[in-house]
């Protein structure tokens, strides 16, 4: 009797990258917006604490000393950043989660719980041009990033302080929207500083010393005299960022929100040539 040949593999899911080799903003978005369906429905725990690793003390403290040479060498590095940032940063998160339990919006982002991936902010691309959506869908295609390339969060202890750590590391690019900073050298150092200035994580602040210790002389005057001083003031001066459900305000103008919320943007300062 023969033997019938084995059925085709599936095929591969669609990928979710937006790769360097897209240029129109047609193609971006739609490469966007129909991400495969595997991520779709991954499991919560997969994305966010389903590596989690428990650590003892000792071992803490020599994830977050590897983590920082390490990210000190590259800092491309992302999960060495995001390693760095969960061991050393549990008593900030953990404010961060009283904060938003007190607050109304707060409460509604740990009760729902969303996620800044393609399959839920996808829409932006589709809205005015006007809009807090659509400036951050802009700012998104004009780099080639992908919101879902985040590393996973594996050194949280609960679920809660798994969701908040992740909810940081995901709102990251509504502040550069918001803030209106590049994301070259001196716009991720001064983004770092408001970070700090509003959730007191200890990374935030290594990141900044690491970061202006690679700066030029040029980079070094130009950062300390005018966005330093700058993003102190607006990390105090703006509302609690943690604490707002950004999805929902994606239809609003952006110029609106950013009154709202009591944001300045990044000063203008005179072109020096400076990357």
């Amino acid at each position: 009797m023969a033997i019938p040949n084995p059925p085709p593999p599936p095929p591969p899911p669609q990928t979710v990258c937006l790769k360097a080799t897209l240029r129109s903003r047609r193609t971006l978005a739609w490469k966007w917006k129909t991400e495969s369906q595997s991520l779709e429905t991954k499991d919560y725990q997969t994305m966010i604490g389903g590596g989690k690793i428990r650590l003892n003390r000792w071992q803490q403290a020599a994830v977050a000393v590897g983590s920082a040479v390490g990210a000190l060498l590259d800092p491309r590095r992302a999960d060495l950043i995001a390693a760095l940032g969960e061991t050393t940063g549990k008593p900030a998160f953990e404010r961060v989660l009283e904060r938003m339990k007190k607050s109304p919006e707060g409460r509604a982002v740990l009760l729902e719980r969303p996620r800044v991936i393609s399959a839920q902010v996808g829409h932006a691309w589709d809205l005015p041009a006007n809009t807090f959506g659509a400036a951050y869908a802009r700012f998104m295609g004009s780099r080639n990033f992908s919101p879902d390339d985040r590393p996973p969060v594996r050194f949280m202890e609960t679920e809660e302080l798994a969701y908040v750590a992740m909810r940081a590391r995901e709102v990251h690019d509504f502040w550069h929207t918001l803030f209106a900073l590049p994301t070259n050298l001196i716009g991720e150092s001064a983004l770092k500083v408001i970070e700090f200035e509003q959730m007191h994580l200890p990374m935030c602040l290594m990141s900044v010393v690491g970061g202006t210790a690679r700066f030029t002389e040029k980079q070094r005057k130009l950062f300390f005299q005018h966005y330093f001083p700058w993003a102190i003031r607006a990390g105090m001066q703006s509302t609690d960022l943690m604490c707002v459900y950004y999805e929902k305000h994606f239809q609003e103008d952006l110029e609106d929100v950013r009154r709202k919320w009591g944001i300045t943007t990044a000063p203008a300062v005179p072109n020096q040539n400076v990357p």
